[in-house]
């Protein structure tokens, strides 16, 4: 994967992690309807689908570059729970402190008390949206696990279909199938075509100068066309699918999605530059927060919009900002270091194998 390219993919994670903010934040319980037109184009829906073709992407890139079963699990697990765990343990402690405080600003369908029990099993197993683990769950106020549930579910058919072989790959795959549900598999295209994308890729430029500008250039500006035609909410929804109810606009702007990237990695291709400056650094500084942003926000502004006075001067700045803030201090301690915890967690195994 070429620098800039992999710039270019760190830039669309950060807008895409601050859109999935934003279009929160544009809530009216939130900010009273100032910003209620990002609710109306839907970004917060939107950013989530651009999260999933570069989703699918990332893994099959690093899927290469794990090489086998056993290191493609390691590296994935050890990349969501080291995240995961203390964000459920968080949700919990601050949902149980803003329900105290101010239970009106927890509303029916935005937030949903849990017994323990059940919130810490779904929570760390990552299937609140798993219809075959019972019923459909939000965790709390952190209803943005819900691509989660999604994307654990992919992560486990992909690896399955890579790296296992005969009966036992039919078998994994047919039960995460059975167990994840229909919801899950409709947005199953809009991942794997950020698969597919890696494939084209990976096998070098090949593009004609003309036709890479055509879908770098082409594709967002044909989707601007669609939202603001109203094209986007004019396709059927399918409200019985959850999450999956703009499953045909979701497919078509995750193609749309996935022809940009093969353009932008066409045109990047052969960029030397080492991509060092301020700019780039700033980029790759919040991408790499963009997983702790998405997991967070939620259950800290529910916890904000609890305890915030509202006749605090310039409000909404300081909802943003304080946001931002515990969710990029909670990626200082949680998310960046991973490759610390990754070499600790091996060691660690390696001293028990040694007693053993």
């Amino acid at each position: 994967m070429s620098r800039g390219f992999s710039l270019w993919l760190d830039a669309i994670r950060a807008l895409a992690a601050l859109a999935v903010l934003f279009g929160h934040l544009a809530h009216v319980r939130f900010t009273g309807g100032d910003y209620i037109w990002l609710r109306e184009i839907n970004i917060a829906s939107d950013a989530v689908v651009v999260f999933f073709v570069i989703s699918g992407l990332v893994i099959a890139y690093a899927a290469g570059r794990d090489g086998d079963l056993a290191t493609y699990s390691f590296n994935r697990m050890t990349r969501i729970f080291s995240v995961i765990v203390p964000a459920l343990i968080l949700t919990l402690a601050f949902d149980a402190i803003g329900t105290r405080v101010a239970i009106e600003a927890y509303p029916t369908g935005y937030y949903q008390a849990l017994p323990l029990r059940d919130f810490l099993i779904r929570g760390l197993t990552l299937t609140p949206q798993w219809s075959g683990f019972g019923d459909i769950l939000r965790l709390g106020t952190n209803g943005p696990l819900w691509s989660l549930s999604y994307e654990v579910a992919y992560y486990i058919l992909f690896g399955a279909a890579l790296f296992l072989r005969g009966a036992l790959r039919v078998v994994m795959i047919a039960l995460v199938v059975l167990l994840a549900g229909l919801n899950i598999l409709l947005l199953l295209p809009a991942w794997a075509l950020g698969v597919w994308v890696w494939r084209q890729i990976s096998r070098g430029p090949s593009l004609h100068p003309a036709l890479a500008w055509g879908l770098a250039l082409g594709t967002p500006a044909l989707i601007v066309a669609a939202k603001a035609s109203g094209l986007a909410d004019a396709l059927p929804r399918f409200p019985q699918f959850g999450y999956s109810d703009e499953v045909i606009w979701n497919t078509a702007l995750a193609g749309l999605v996935a022809l940009h990237l093969i353009g932008a990695a066409a045109l990047l291709s052969d960029l030397r530059q080492s991509f060092t400056g301020r700019p780039a650094r700033l980029i790759r500084w919040i991408a790499g927060a963009s997983f702790s942003l998405y997991v967070m926000h939620y259950p800290v502004l529910h916890l904000l919009d609890a305890t915030l006075p509202e006749t605090l001067p310039a409000y909404n700045l300081w909802l943003l900002g304080l946001t931002l803030a515990a969710c990029f201090g909670f990626a200082q301690v949680f998310e960046r270091p991973l490759k610390f915890y990754r070499q600790w967690l091996t060691q660690a195994v390696a001293r028990r194998v040694d007693a053993a």
